[in-house]
């Protein structure tokens, strides 16, 4: 029996076919998709890096907060019933400000990927689709917020 300190513990219980993707890469899905997109793609990303399940259902639950956040901003904020400049750019602080925590969930793992030495996945195709489904999804729930108010 091998020593415990000669055992592999970077891939150990790892899908290794499936690359992660950058994390900065992922700022961009949340400026333009936004506090749910953001979250789908840091959740996947950490499964893909294999951090631990509660740190995954942290980066759920952050994004869930961030949601909430944006949210409780329109339903207070957006009394004329239009999505104003304003009401945009603080939707963005929120989504990048929870991508940021997301991404700091992800870090030591990412490092740890690092050290293999393997290149990255593409986030470009994925990236696409989950900002476009991210962003229309979040305008549905304003759209149903502003509806009921």
């Amino acid at each position: 029996m091998p020593d415990e300190l000669l055992r592999p513990t970077i891939g150990a219980g790892v899908d290794m076919s499936v690359r992660p993707w950058r994390l900065m890469s992922q700022t961009y899905v949340a400026f333009f998709g936004g506090v749910i997109a953001s979250t789908l793609i840091a959740f996947l990303n950490a499964r893909r890096l294999g951090v631990d399940a509660a740190k995954q259902r942290l980066i759920l639950g952050v994004g869930a907060i961030g949601l909430i956040v944006v949210i409780a901003a329109f339903a207070v904020l957006n009394t004329d019933g239009d999505l104003g400049s304003g009401m945009r750019v603080g939707i963005r602080v929120v989504a990048v400000v929870c991508c940021l925590i997301q991404l700091r969930i992800q870090r030591p793992m990412d490092r740890a990927f690092q050290l293999r030495g393997t290149d990255y996945g593409s986030l470009w195709g994925t990236g696409f689709g989950v900002t476009v489904a991210g962003a229309v999804a979040e305008a549905l729930i304003l759209l149903l917020v502003m509806v009921v108010l």
